[in-house]
């Protein structure tokens, strides 16, 4: 995600620098209940991708990007069957607050969208990691996934861009 009418980190004696998300995966907006996220990699531009049991991988944003988007109202997502290399560009979320542009984690094909998310975007907010998923996309190129980070590399770059 790339904010664009909105930097984060905000500029140094922005008053809103103080609300920074302390982490990118605390509570409400859990990976899962018990709290592994192991399965979990991260891109530099804050999605996220979980490859489930049948190998279809399931996309969303990171907690830290929801927090600094703000509340979502509009989700932008791609249509089924829509072919994307890793870094495409495949939608965009926009919040009261700013817009973003949504990045593909890995090469696919799209094969589902959530489209609970045309009526109720602020699960992308409320539930980042489990209803607020984006897209579930084929892997086309399982060796991608080693360009991307774990949760504990994640979270050490979040703090880079914190400082």
């Amino acid at each position: 995600i790339i904010i664009l009418r909105q930097t984060w980190p905000p500029p140094v004696g922005c008053s809103c620098a103080r609300s920074a998300p302390a982490s990118p995966v605390p509570s409400p907006c859990s990976p899962d209940p018990h709290g592994a996220s192991h399965s979990l990699k991260f891109t530099d531009k804050h999605e996220w991708i979980r490859v489930e049991e049948d190998g279809i991988g399931t996309v969303g944003i990171s907690n830290f990007a929801q927090e600094a988007l703000g509340d979502v109202v509009y989700c932008g997502l791609p249509e089924v069957g829509t072919q994307l290399a890793q870094q495409d560009e495949f939608g965009a979320l926009e919040s009261v607050k700013a817009a973003s542009e949504l990045y593909s984690p890995l090469t696919g094909e799209v094969v589902e969208v959530n489209t609970l998310l045309a009526d109720r975007p602020g699960l992308v907010n409320s539930s980042c990691y489990k209803d607020g998923w984006l897209m579930k996309m084929t892997i086309a190129k399982p060796a991608e996934l080693d360009s991307l980070m774990d949760e504990p590399a994640y979270e050490r770059y979040i703090r880079s861009i914190e400082d």
